[in-house]
């Protein structure tokens, strides 16, 4: 079998007769046999097709179908589903976004944040702004033998000039202030500011008080203001208190006005009808708003009440609450129209001591706006001092209220009950 497969003739590469086939020859590729497949059955015909879920006939190609309304337009191709399910109508899908949409709670986190910053940073700008424009008087707490310690708390005196300073001639007429020369103590006041969280004490000190001024002898309070000025007046209280001073601020008629103002009036409960032409003052009982004119009269006049003095003292205090308390009001302070014009009246109407700044300023308004205890000085009876009547003080009494603010502490409620 292997000799005849040797004398086998040969075929050239050019020949197109086949090779003799051998007995065991198969389908052969690459000198292999070939794998045989079995013959794979007829394809049936494509005679139907399913087109948006009916069945179609005939083995056509699927013509595009026509736009709605009639129009004859054919459908784009992005409004066929290619899923086959059933006819979609679809817009062309827009395009993805490329950026990311901010949460709307971040957008309003930042913007809040934005407008707190703005607001500290006016805050301080207006610190800054009443801080300059403060006029400090020199040598008011300076230092003498024999001075009280400091104590627990802040004491501040707060007092009222009859300075007619800034008043035209038609505005001395118009306020009934007169054109009395000089400068006199009109009304003063102690401000207790505790260290903890009691309310402040706010005390009347009748101006006919009768008091020894160092120096001077006997005399009445607003007697030393005239002799001696704000060092001398302070000294005078020290001396007879006990307290040291912390802070001391003035204003005059001017400036009182010019706040009033500025707030836009303050209202005041009445208590009794007034007409007091001395003092330009013509009110009703009851609830009303004042001017700054108005306002002046009431704190001014003498009339009403079988204790004058004392009855003035009560709506000094009153009036000095009321104002603060709407200067301090967020109506007044966030509006920039009443706020800075306040702030502007205020520093042109005051002037301090040269260690009293803005945030002391501050700190008096919270205390004034926080609604004080108030009283008066107990007096009982008069004396001769200064060549007229005096107010006598309650020796006794007048020692527990000042030795209770001394040691920071509440007054006794029998001696704000006192008078």
């Amino acid at each position: 079998m292997a000799e005849e497969d040797r004398t086998r003739p040969l075929r050239s590469p050019g020949e197109g007769r086949p090779l003799p086939s051998r007995p065991d020859d198969g389908m052969r590729s690459a000198g292999a046999p070939a794998q045989q497949f079995p013959p794979s059955p007829a394809e049936p015909p494509r005679s139907a097709g399913r087109v948006y879920g009916r069945e179609r006939p005939g083995n056509s190609p699927v013509k595009p179908l026509k736009g709605r309304g009639g129009g004859g337009g054919e459908v784009p191709p992005t409004a066929v589903h290619q899923g086959g399910g059933g006819p979609f109508n679809r817009p062309p899908a827009k395009p993805p976004r490329t950026g990311r949409r901010r949460p709307i709670g971040k957008i309003i986190a930042i913007s809040v944040a934005g407008l707190l910053v703005l607001l500290l940073v006016a805050a301080i700008g207006m610190f800054f702004w009443v801080n300059s424009r403060l006029t400090g008087i020199p040598g008011v707490l300076d230092d003498y033998e024999g001075r009280p310690a400091d104590t627990p708390g802040t004491n501040w005196l707060l007092v009222g000039s009859d300075s007619r300073k800034g008043l035209s001639a038609a505005q001395r007429k118009k306020l009934a202030t007169g054109r009395a020369a000089g400068q006199r103590t009109d009304s003063m006041m102690l401000l207790h500011v505790p260290e903890g969280s009691d309310k402040a004490t706010l005390v009347s000190l009748p101006r006919d008080s009768a008091v020894t001024i160092p120096g001077k002898g006997r005399n009445k309070l607003n007697a030393a203001y005239t002799l001696g000025g704000p060092k001398l007046l302070v000294r005078t209280l020290e001396n007879v208190t006990g307290l040291r001073i912390d802070n001391y601020m003035e204003i005059g008629f001017a400036g009182f006005v010019d706040i009033v103002d500025a707030i836009g009036g303050v209202e005041i409960n009445v208590r009794a009808d007034i007409n007091d032409p001395k003092a330009g003052l013509n009110l009703k009982k009851g609830k009303q708003e004042l001017t700054g004119g108005q306002a002046l009269g009431y704190v001014r006049t003498r009339k009403g009440g079988a204790l004058p003095d004392f009855e003035r003292t009560k709506r000094q205090r009153q009036f000095l609450g009321a104002v603060v308390k709407k200067a301090a009001s967020p109506g007044v302070l966030i509006n920039p129209f009443t706020s800075i014009p306040l702030a502007a009246s205020a520093t042109d109407a005051v002037v301090v001591d040269e260690s009293t700044g803005a945030f002391d300023m501050l700190s008096l308004g919270l205390a004034m706006g926080d609604s004080p205890v108030t009283t008066v000085v107990p007096f009982g009876g008069n004396e001769i001092a200064g060549g007229g009547t005096a107010v006598k003080w309650d020796t006794q009494k007048a020692l527990a209220l000042f030795n209770a603010l001394k040691a920071d502490k509440p007054v006794p409620k029998e001696i704000l009950d006192a008078n």
